[in-house]
């Protein structure tokens, strides 16, 4: 542990030393935006980080990470990822690839033969982008479970013995549960618990300093307080939920500034080769030749004529996403205590903002 302390306080020094404040002018243009999508919205709490020319410059907290105990949100403040999970995952499976450890053509029953077969194969490159046929949830409550699962084959049972909804590879279907699998595929590739594979092979080479598993028994420093809005419009305390159920889709829990890490380190090469890299930003196609929005973990798009790679996510307690502008090394990862909140639209105009 020694040596990744040491490996973490380089990185924080370099990126002290490398990361130019972004100037008070832009700062409050920032501010300006977001405090008026927090009003726009009701949100209690969004913290935010931006990096400009593949370099971390800012973060900051506005609002109340926990609005009963009058408790100011923080840089530091920890939210649900949501479905920024999803990313994660992949960066694994494309780490697994690279050392030959993981075939992504192969049916993923050569990884994980508890899962039952399925009237076609399915593979991992097809659960990368979302084209498996795996179905998403079905019912309010595989959304708001909150059976606590300690493993990641237990909760394949909820989907395994379901009909695909498509044959893999003709029709994309969003669908966490595939994540789910996927990470099953990921953790017998990889000979590793799957958060254990994390650490040692994303978080700590990224300089994630919070990156961990949502866990609702943990006592986790900094941890924000979600919400909902009633019908009324009223502010209330979000539904229970346990996401141990679907950690490698949607079962994780960070800062903004180690999503801004995670986006910048992808970028840099530091945890993928380069031809990995934009194998995971180049769209998929279904077989039929249609493009697909997403590529290997990852949305595929483009702002203002540049291409853009992004993740939101949302949960009970939490609207998140994160953008990522390859070329111009830009990034801005939000995260806010509300759900079914719209952050994505305010990403836009940060980046627009840094301009």
């Amino acid at each position: 542990m020694r040596k990744y302390r040491l490996i973490l306080l380089v990185l924080a020094l370099a990126l002290a030393a490398a990361a130019q404040p972004l100037g008070r002018e832009r700062i409050q243009s920032i501010e300006k935006l977001i405090g008026d999508e927090m009003a726009k919205q009701g949100i209690p709490a969004i913290t935010a980080a931006v990096a400009t020319g593949g370099e971390w410059r800012w973060s900051a907290g506005f609002g109340m990470a926990d609005v009963e105990n009058n408790v100011p949100a923080r840089s530091s403040t920890i939210y649900r990822l949501g479905s920024i999970s999803k990313p994660i995952t992949a960066v694994a499976a494309m780490q697994l690839v690279e050392k030959g450890k993981l075939d992504l053509d192969a049916p993923v029953q050569k990884y994980v033969p508890a899962f039952p077969q399925k009237q076609w194969p399915v593979t991992a490159r097809q659960l990368l982008g979302h084209l498996g046929g795996i179905r998403h949830y079905s019912n309010a409550a595989e959304v708001d479970s909150t059976r606590h699962y300690t493993n990641l084959l237990d909760p394949l049972q909820i989907f395994a013995k379901d009909p695909l909804v498509a044959e893999p590879g003709t029709k994309f279907n969003y669908t966490t549960y595939g994540y789910v699998l996927l990470g099953a595929v990921v953790e017998a590739a990889a000979s590793a618990k799957f958060m254990d594979y994390l650490r040692e092979n994303i978080i700590l080479p990224a300089g994630m300093e919070r990156m961990q598993a949502d866990s609702v028994f943990a006592i986790i420093a900094n941890r924000a307080r979600g919400y909902r809005r009633y019908a009324t419009g009223q502010l209330e305390n979000c539904a229970l939920a346990d996401t141990s159920n679907k950690i490698p889709g949607g079962g994780l829990s960070s800062t903004s500034d180690d999503l801004v890490k995670f986006a910048l380190a992808v970028r840099r090469g530091a945890l993928l080769k380069p031809d990995s890299v934009e194998r995971m930003f180049t769209r998929q196609k279904t077989r039929d030749g249609a493009d697909a929005p997403y590529g290997l973990g990852w949305n595929v798009t483009t702002l203002d004529g540049r291409k853009m790679v992004l993740h939101s996510g949302g949960q009970q307690g939490t609207s998140t996403v994160l953008v990522l502008l390859p070329k111009e090394g830009v990034s801005v990862a939000l995260m806010c205590n509300l759900e079914r909140g719209n952050l994505s639209a305010l990403a836009g105009q940060i980046v627009r903002a840094l301009e």
